[in-house]
């Protein structure tokens, strides 16, 4: 297929390595003029993926029209936050006849849409069985380097879900289709929010103990917000789910328990991420959490815990304290 990736960040990078490996062709598209040049001229993300070679086949450009221009298959990597004013460049364009496929994980400021949601928003001849996502445990870090790697494909139709596993699947990086394209969006964009918690656990030095309490009841909380969104409850217990809650929570390679790692030792968030040259998408996106459920009425304990720590000060360990001493409900 004639795919094009647009992000040149870690993901969008690896992601671009990948979908050419499979025999695609394959476009990357840099936003900073700068940056596609020296990615051009060395093959290489020494920054964000140092080491990993990126093919001579992959176009390398900063020209966003060259990188729509007749393709059969666009992947989405900009960060959540960013997607709105890359697709209002892209508008424009006929879609009528391509796959748009998300693979950022977050929930817009304001509008509390997910990327798809997004992309029906600015992209109006697009046909809604033409939007997918592709999601799950997956850090670029290790996907870049082979690692076997398991995903899931979802879009409203099982053709559309169908053609994304075919394009990204092969022996290291297996894709499961799946038809629930709101769970898996929630549960990819939820579980950042829940990886700041377990971060800031590491950061107060609790243990093992407290950090599987936490991604337990997370999912609960999301199976709860997302049910009500129309998602399936075994979603969440699957790979978009609980899957890449584990993997976020527990990595060394996750930008967002780093970000809480380095909150729950004291340091102030403002500070934590001028030092980061990645994006953590749940920082943005526990914002948006919090006011999707209020939305609809549905208690988000664990995750408000999160928010007040990283927007009003809270103290960390008073906080637990607080979630440790709620009142008693039956697990289920």
């Amino acid at each position: 297929m004639k795919i094009s990736v647009i992000g040149a960040g870690s993901w969008g990078t690896t992601l671009a390595i990948l979908l050419a490996n499979n025999g695609n062709e394959v476009i990357l598209w840099e936003y900073d003029k700068s940056v596609a040049r020296k990615l051009n001229k060395y093959r290489e993300n020494s920054v964000l993926l140092p080491g990993i070679k990126i093919p001579d086949e992959i176009e390398i450009t900063y020209n966003l029209n060259d990188a729509i221009d007749e393709r059969q298959m666009l992947v989405m990597a900009v960060p959540t936050q960013f997607v709105r004013s890359v697709l209002e460049k892209m508008k424009k364009k006929d879609f009528r006849n391509t796959i748009l496929v998300s693979v950022s994980k977050g929930i817009e400021k304001d509008t509390l849409l997910t990327v798809t949601g997004i992309i029906r928003d600015i992209i109006k001849d697009i046909p809604h069985e033409n939007i997918g996502v592709l999601s799950g445990p997956s850090h670029a870090e290790e996907v870049s380097r082979k690692i076997p790697t398991a995903v899931v494909a979802a879009a409203e139709t099982e053709n559309t879900a169908e053609l994304i596993r075919a394009a990204f699947m092969n022996t290291y990086f297996r894709v499961y289709p799946s038809t629930d394209l709101i769970g898996v969006e929630l549960g990819a964009a939820f579980k950042n929010v829940i990886a700041i918690g377990a971060g800031i656990i590491d950061g107060l030095g609790y243990g093992d103990n407290t950090k599987a309490a936490i991604m337990t009841r997370a999912i609960a909380e999301i199976t709860r917000l997302g049910l009500v969104f129309g998602a399936k409850n075994e979603t969440f217990k699957g790979l978009s789910g609980m899957g890449d809650l584990i993997v976020t929570c527990m990595s060394k390679h996750s930008r967002n328990r780093f970000v809480g790692e380095q909150v729950g030792k004291g340091l102030k968030l403002k500070d934590v991420l001028k030092k980061m040259s990645m994006v953590a998408e749940g920082v943005e996106t526990s914002k948006s959490v919090i006011e999707l459920a209020k939305k609809v009425g549905i208690e988000i304990p664990i995750s408000n815990a999160v928010y007040n720590i990283l927007f009003n000060d809270a103290d960390p360990a008073f906080v637990t304290y607080e979630l440790m001493t709620r009142e008693i409900k039956p697990e289920y």
